[in-house]
């Protein structure tokens, strides 16, 4: 992998375990040589992160829409910051430059990003792996419901497994760089049957 993208908050609670964990990834990710794709803020997790990867001298990409540039959000210090006419060519850009996803703590935006990149895995649309950095607990009960989909039979185990989690950042990107994706055909019929 030489880029991730990083789907988080606009928002950051002041959780110094969350703030340790961003540093934790972004110095991962600099060790590594991995660039940073993200959705091109200067606030919340979203500036934090950028934040981090810059101290770091890490490269940092951010794909933000224009109107968030209007309302003064876009973070004007990175390496690169594309600016696309909405949110959905926000989503298409990150996903096509980026060679992995990751989730950090973060809203209603975080999760809809996430579940669509991991429905496109689902569907063999993209062979890229999708981390949760489950910091501190605050992605238990969605995992959980993902458990729940999977004993309700509306969630394919397999499927349940394209999502890759764990609490430490280093664990996280490890389990990401080895990850296989299966041929499309089995992803399609495992979302199917």
């Amino acid at each position: 992998m030489k880029s991730i993208c990083v789907f988080c908050g606009a928002n950051y609670n002041g959780d110094p375990i969350l703030k340790d964990a961003i540093d934790q990834l972004a110095q991962v990710m600099v060790n590594r040589n991995m660039n940073l794709v993200y959705g091109g803020g200067k606030v919340g997790v979203m500036g934090l992160i950028a934040d981090a990867m810059l101290q770091r001298n890490g490269e940092v990409i951010g794909v933000i829409p224009q109107f968030l540039m209007d309302k003064e959000v876009g973070h004007k210090g990175i390496s690169e910051l594309i600016v696309v006419e909405n949110m959905h060519q926000r989503k298409q850009r990150m996903s096509e430059i980026c060679d992995g996803f990751v989730m950090l703590p973060g809203g209603f935006g975080t999760l809809e990003e996430f579940f669509e990149v991991l429905t496109w895995l689902q569907l063999g649309l993209h062979k890229k792996p999708i981390g949760v950095l489950n910091v501190n607990g605050f992605y238990d009960f969605l995992l959980k419901q993902m458990d729940v989909m999977v004993e309700q039979k509306f969630l394919k185990p397999a499927n349940r497994k394209l999502v890759i989690t764990s609490a430490d950042p280093i664990e996280l990107v490890n389990l990401m760089a080895d990850f296989k994706a299966e041929p499309d055909e089995v992803w399609f019929k495992n979302s199917l049957t």
